[in-house]
């Protein structure tokens, strides 16, 4: 049995586990974006666009839109995790989701309109970090499962 065949004591795939513990946290982000406090400048929070000065931690730029689009990444997590499958294409496919939002981030002026999300340094070198750990993570996982099947 290898590694991403093998089961945890609740049926889970080591894959699995993985997967639900990165939605969690996307499903904790989002949700903290809507906690003042943790979002600084939370009256500032607007629903999209750079003009939204909330900080989540008072360092990554956030809106309702930021928000909510952590939660959606968290619930389709939750989603896709009944499979190893499913949880290999979750890491895959939201690496290469991270990787283009990093590189939109750094292509566009975070000064104006096409800054819609919004996004600054701090969330460019976050979504870089994400994609890379994603994608690491669902190449490692799905090499894993390739060998046990060869």
């Amino acid at each position: 049995m290898t590694q991403s065949h093998a089961v945890t004591g609740r049926g889970r795939a080591p894959v699995q586990i993985v997967t639900m513990v990165i939605s969690l946290v996307f499903l904790l982000v989002g949700l903290l974006g809507f906690v003042p406090g943790i979002t600084t400048d939370y009256d500032a929070l607007t629903f999209a666009g750079h003009h939204s000065d909330a900080k989540l931690l008072g360092v990554f730029e956030v809106s309702i839109l930021h928000n909510l689009v952590h939660l959606l990444f968290g619930i389709v997590g939750f989603l896709m995790v009944r499979t190893v499958n499913g949880s290999i294409t979750y890491l895959l496919t939201g690496g290469a989701i991270y990787f283009v939002l990093w590189l939109y981030g750094l292509f566009i002026d975070l000064d104006s309109a096409a800054n819609f999300v919004p996004v600054n340094d701090a969330d460019n070198w976050l979504h870089l970090g994400l994609a890379v750990g994603m994608i690491g993570l669902g190449a490692l996982f799905s090499r894993s499962r390739t060998r046990a099947t060869a």
